[in-house]
């Protein structure tokens, strides 16, 4: 009772009829003419607004519907459908909210439109998630007015449904075999030749926990004083991890997203480059302790479980520790692999202390570090200096800049890939790093 009785003094027209007639009664103190005037006034505004009452609620003629897909794109325009359809006999005047999760940023999203009798109206909105997991959207409200304006029913219309925002999945297409094409005027193409169990001698390398002891190259490893394998041609599939740091350091934002989900946007992507590449993908993540440990393999489905195990990952508020990253992949991967580390470092002191843990992971694989350029700094150092206080500020970012790039000579040093970008550039800089790598052969 209480709603409907609210809901019928929504209309703006019928307020402004009452305060018209109460103008009148006033001046009619005055002058009996204006006493009618508003008497007649009043009375037909309530005739016309109990008649109006009438039209919108003899029965529920208002329907809406949402059409979204189960699963959204994180960092990427995601479409959102409402049909809306009315059933009295007359034209009606809608304002459509629809119930959208906080956690889009999408405020104040309405749509005033107009119904004609027995059609259907279609409204469609952008959403752009920048959090990844599982959110539930609510009704969708309709404020309904006749021609007379006089009423305004509300319609609340049961529309709940949860929905998954999942990595990037929308711009899986864009790093396709494109990327594949830009080596090959540089490097030229690499044959890969099939798996199988051909004996074809490639060459000697070290031997790892893990290798085929049938395949040790005894010779070899009398004169080098430690054991040798032979690699054949059937160990072309090589296996590549994806390691994701999830801890404080990967939780600063850029763009609307956070450092962690440009990491696992590109290494989503990355994956089914190495897939498609033939080689074998893998993934890990950890923080305090390693939290998942996913085994390299090269079949299509690969891909459909990196995205299911990376969509709900969380940044975790703690220090992350390379120690036990060292250990776990020491003990976990034994064939030597391209072990690809997302993670950052702001400082020379924060770099130094993971070093023995780095060199550790680079000794039995090709370990590329991969980390980010801060781009607040980048602009500060590219902008127009005009006072003492920006001559500061230009100081401290260049000194900043330059511990960034200091510290790439560092891992260099050890015999540590890097890859120093952007984040916007994260993406394609890590599929063309891992495909130069391939073509030189280094792993």
């Amino acid at each position: 009772m209480k709603k409907w009785w609210n809901s019928i003094f929504l209309g703006n027209l019928f307020f402004i009829l009452l305060a018209v007639s109460a103008i009148l009664f006033v001046i009619g103190h005055f002058f009996p003419f204006y006493q009618t005037a508003a008497s007649s006034l009043l009375l037909l505004t309530l005739l016309f607004t109990i008649l109006d009452a009438i039209m919108l609620y003899y029965k529920k003629a208002i329907f809406a519907k949402r059409q979204i897909a189960p699963v959204l794109s994180n960092g990427d325009s995601n479409s959102c459908t409402l049909q809306v359809s009315s059933s009295y006999s007359f034209k009606t005047y809608a304002t459509i909210y629809d119930e959208i999760p906080y956690q889009f940023n999408l405020r104040e999203l309405k749509f005033d439109i107009s119904l004609n009798s027995l059609k259907t109206r279609t409204l469609e909105y952008e959403i752009l998630p920048s959090v990844r997991g599982e959110y539930q959207y609510g009704n969708i409200i309709v404020s309904v007015k006749s021609p007379l304006r006089l009423v305004n029913r509300r319609y609340e219309i049961e529309a709940v449904e949860t929905v998954a925002v999942y990595p990037s999945f929308v711009n899986l297409q864009r790093y396709n075999l494109q990327n594949f094409r830009m080596f090959t005027s540089e490097y030229g193409i690499q044959k890969t030749r099939r798996i199988g169990h051909s004996t074809e001698f490639e060459q000697i390398k070290d031997y790892v926990k893990g290798d085929d002891i049938r395949h040790i190259n005894w010779k070899a490893s009398a004169k080098k004083n430690q054991l040798m394998v032979n690699q054949y041609t059937d160990e072309k599939a090589k296996q590549i991890f994806s390691v994701i740091d999830t801890g404080r350091a990967m939780e600063m934002p850029f763009n609307g997203l956070s450092l962690l989900d440009h990491a696992i946007n590109a290494s989503l992507a990355l994956s089914q480059v190495i897939v498609k590449n033939q080689d074998r993908a893998g993934l890990v993540y950890f923080n305090k302790k390693v939290e998942k440990v996913l085994p390299a393999d090269r079949s299509l489905s690969q891909v459909p479980r990196i995205l299911n195990l990376l969509y709900n990952i969380k940044t975790e508020f703690f220090e992350s520790n390379f120690e036990k990253l060292y250990a776990e992949i020491k003990f976990k991967i034994n064939h030597r692999s391209l072990i690809l580390l997302f993670t950052n470092f702001e400082d020379m002191n924060s770099l130094h202390r993971q070093m023995p843990y780095l060199k550790g992971i680079a000794k039995n694989n090709v370990l590329l570090l991969i980390f980010f350029k801060n781009s607040e700094i980048e602009s500060v150092i590219t902008e127009t200096v005009e006072s003492t206080h920006d001559y500061y500020y230009k100081a401290v970012s260049e000194k900043l800049a330059y511990q960034k790039r200091l510290m790439v000579k560092e891992l260099n040093r050890h015999g540590i890939q890097t890859l120093l970008t952007s984040p916007e550039h994260l993406t394609s800089d890590t599929i063309n790093k891992y495909l130069e790598i391939k073509a030189k052969a280094i792993i």
